[in-house]
């Protein structure tokens, strides 16, 4: 059997401790390319054996999780729901609680408070109990071993005094129920929180969930967009969402693409554009033929980056996941500690030294660690994605924020990429319309923007037509071609010996020349924004590029570039990127075409081509917007999420490190320290949201 990519849904996950348990049981079965999301409960790994996944499904859910077939149509059971539990819970401790201000006497008998408890112990022992158990199981405790211990301690006790009749001295049932209670709402807080984190990945898989109305012998039926098949053709009307990626048979329509670009402004579709699936007709009507379906859509493919950025972990995780591994053996062994320096040395009496201890268990709190990085990493990017930036991975974001160099490429980045002909000058005794002719033939069989632009410029000319047997492209040289005469044909920089020619592109006939092409493009508006604000951030712009040295100096003094590498051949492009890349962290920007080698070889590389094949496959990065202004907003959300991972890994460590003592040394109580641990993720999981509206 052939190796395949294994795609599992699993519930039940609910922090990074849980991810890592489950990395680490798959690991130990000898799969790999294992991917784990607790956030959007997806389990990915690689494995050439079909007996192994019903091994790994096994295994699993002998962590105590659940695999499903469907994410979307999975809905919990009413007990399941930690909605329920929590109400069911607080029933029961409202009047254990209303016991220490209310003087009901029958709320302080003994049986009545283990009566109350009970209920509220098994829920504990079913969800917390469980939970810890295969935590231990996979060789990760979790958070849940710490309040499992800590309510299991207060509720013992408790029952040992009842059965001894020791009096009120021994009653801590509502001190159990209320850490189970407490650490429920905080669970509840942060379920809906860390919902909130992934929502940009879910908002895309919504507007893949469409209708297709399909034209089949005249007639219109109505498909969801799974159904529809690569040459299916289907109309779409105002106000409808295109379902799948396609090319216009006919009609005019306003596209709002804005979910995929950024940019609020709608585009205008007529015959052969492109369109793609999840945008929204705003005007007119269109009838198109599907090319690209399912997983082979943009949309698709955006959604698939996001998950793998996910989870790629930047390197500063790597100190909090160290750290969340070893931290709950810590942590009983200091409640052990506390409990034995306190009843043996200080003599404060066995209950005084338990509830310290119960204490440190239950506010300490491993998965803000755990949180920390993952939670951050979502928000940000997917507030990129709703910006039409595109990061591949966590550890991206880092990177950035390292930079000391940003090299550019120019035609397509530093320029619009949109050429207008000067002048077409043909060799004495060349014809004028053969060489128009040419030229469009060769070009038309090229994505390149200068082509693009020839074809353009010299489609509304009189030119004869050429029929062409062969065309290849020489990646950063130009265009040969042969026509069915037998002729060969070179169309590419001009190798005139004039540093200071104005003829950019020369077309050969036989290896003599037939005639120059004089074209110019136009420096983006914002360029020389651009490149003061990186100058601001302390990064060094750099212009490199193939063509003329002249022309890469002219439009580098127009923006303020100071270090300019003109006339470099694809394989002299990587030479001058290591070059900086040894000097400090290196961004390339290029169009992802001809520099797909350079963006893969820089630090990060950030793609201006508009989603091509490509460029997805070349760039860490890709800015579906293609004007310079997004990369700015990619530098400052990439920024701005590292900040808040740093931040909330502060707020993991130092609320462990102040709030363990004080709990060990007894200065709060059971309750109070279940309160501040059930917050605590809440916390770092709200300053991630910050995020999504912070200002940059």
């Amino acid at each position: 059997m052939a190796e395949q990519l294994i795609e599992l849904n699993v519930t039940g996950m609910h922090c990074n401790n849980c991810a890592i348990s489950v990395h680490k049981l798959l690991e130990k079965k000898g799969f790999h390319d294992i991917s784990v999301d607790f956030a959007s409960e997806e389990v990915k790994f690689s494995t050439d054996s079909e007996n192994a996944v019903a091994d790994a499904i096994k295994g699993i859910e002998g962590l105590g999780y659940k695999v499903i077939e469907d994410a979307a149509s999975h809905k919990e059971k009413f007990y399941e729901k930690i909605e329920n539990k929590l109400i069911f819970c607080a029933i029961f401790t409202i009047p254990l609680l209303s016991a220490m201000l209310l003087p009901w006497h029958i709320l302080h008998e003994p049986v009545v408070q283990l009566i109350l408890c009970l209920p509220v112990f098994v829920v504990g022992c079913l969800h917390f109990g469980k939970s810890a158990w295969n935590s231990v199981k996979g060789g990760v405790p979790n958070m849940d071993v710490l309040i499992f211990i800590g309510s299991t301690s207060a509720f013992v006790y408790s029952l040992v005094g009842t059965i001894e009749n020791m009096g009120m001295n021994y009653q801590f049932y509502e001190t159990a129920a209320t850490i189970i209670t407490l650490v429920l709402l905080g669970n509840l807080f942060e379920k809906r929180s860390v919902t909130q984190t992934t929502s940009a990945v879910k908002d895309l898989v919504k507007i893949q969930q469409v209708n297709a109305n399909r034209v089949i012998n005249g007639e219109i039926e109505v498909i969801s967009a799974k159904e529809v098949r690569p040459g299916d053709t289907l109309v779409v009307n105002t106000g409808d969402k295109v379902p799948v990626d396609g090319d216009v048979l006919s009609g005019n329509a306003s596209v709002n693409e804005s979910m995929l670009t950024g940019e609020s402004l709608p585009v205008e579709k007529g015959k052969y554009d492109r369109v793609i699936g999840g945008t929204i007709v705003e005007h007119g009507n269109i009838t198109m033929i599907a090319t690209k379906v399912g997983s082979n859509t943009v949309l698709a493919q955006i959604i698939e980056l996001m998950k793998k950025a996910q989870a790629a972990k930047p390197a500063i995780q790597k100190t909090g996941d160290k750290v969340a591994a070893i931290f709950v053996p810590a942590v009983i062994l200091i409640a052990l500690i506390t409990f034995a320096m306190g009843y043996f040395i200080g003599h404060i009496g066995l209950q005084h030294a338990l509830m310290n201890a119960v204490a440190v268990l239950v506010i300490s709190c491993p998965c803000a660690m755990g949180l920390a990085t993952p939670t951050a990493v979502m928000v940000g990017l997917g507030r990129a994605a709703k910006n039409g930036i595109l990061i591949k991975g966590g550890d991206t974001v880092e990177a950035v924020t390292k930079a000391k160099y940003v090299v550019f490429d120019k035609t397509g980045t530093l320029t619009t990429g949109k050429f207008s002909i000067n002048a077409v000058t043909p060799v004495q005794g060349a014809d004028i319309e053969n060489v128009r002719g040419v030229i469009t033939a060769i070009e038309e069989r090229s994505n390149h923007p200068i082509a693009k632009s020839l074809v353009s410029g010299l489609k509304n000319l009189a030119q004869q037509k050429v029929i062409l047997k062969t065309v290849t492209e020489e990646k950063g040289l130009g265009m040969r071609a042969e026509d069915v005469e037998g002729n060969h044909y070179f169309l590419g920089a001009s190798k005139s010996k004039d540093e200071n020619t104005l003829f950019n592109v020369s077309l050969y006939k036989n290896q003599k020349l037939l005639a120059d092409i004089e074209i110019d493009d136009e420096i983006k508006p914002e360029a020389a924004t651009l490149v003061a604000e990186l100058k601001k951030m302390g990064i060094i712009p750099v212009l490199l590029s193939g063509d003329r040295q002249i022309r890469c100096e002219k439009v580098a003094e127009a923006v303020g570039i100071d270090e300019v590498h003109g006339e470099k051949l694809p394989a002299e492009k990587l030479t001058v990127i290591d070059i900086y890349r040894k000097k400090g962290e290196t961004i390339m920007v290029g169009d992802g075409i001809n520099d797909a080698p350079a963006l893969t070889r820089a630090d990060v590389g950030v793609s201006m081509n508009d989603s091509s094949q490509v460029a997805i496959q070349s760039a860490k990065v890709i800015l579906l917007n293609a004007d310079l202004f997004s990369f700015v907003k990619f530098l400052q959300i990439s920024r701005h999420t590292l900040i808040t991972i740093k931040q909330n890994l502060f707020w993991a460590f130092a609320y462990n490190i102040v709030a363990i003592p004080i709990a060990a040394f007894g200065f709060l109580s059971p309750m109070i320290g279940a309160l501040a641990m059930a917050f605590s993720d809440v916390v770092v999981i709200g300053n991630s949201l910050r995020l999504k509206a912070k200002r940059l």
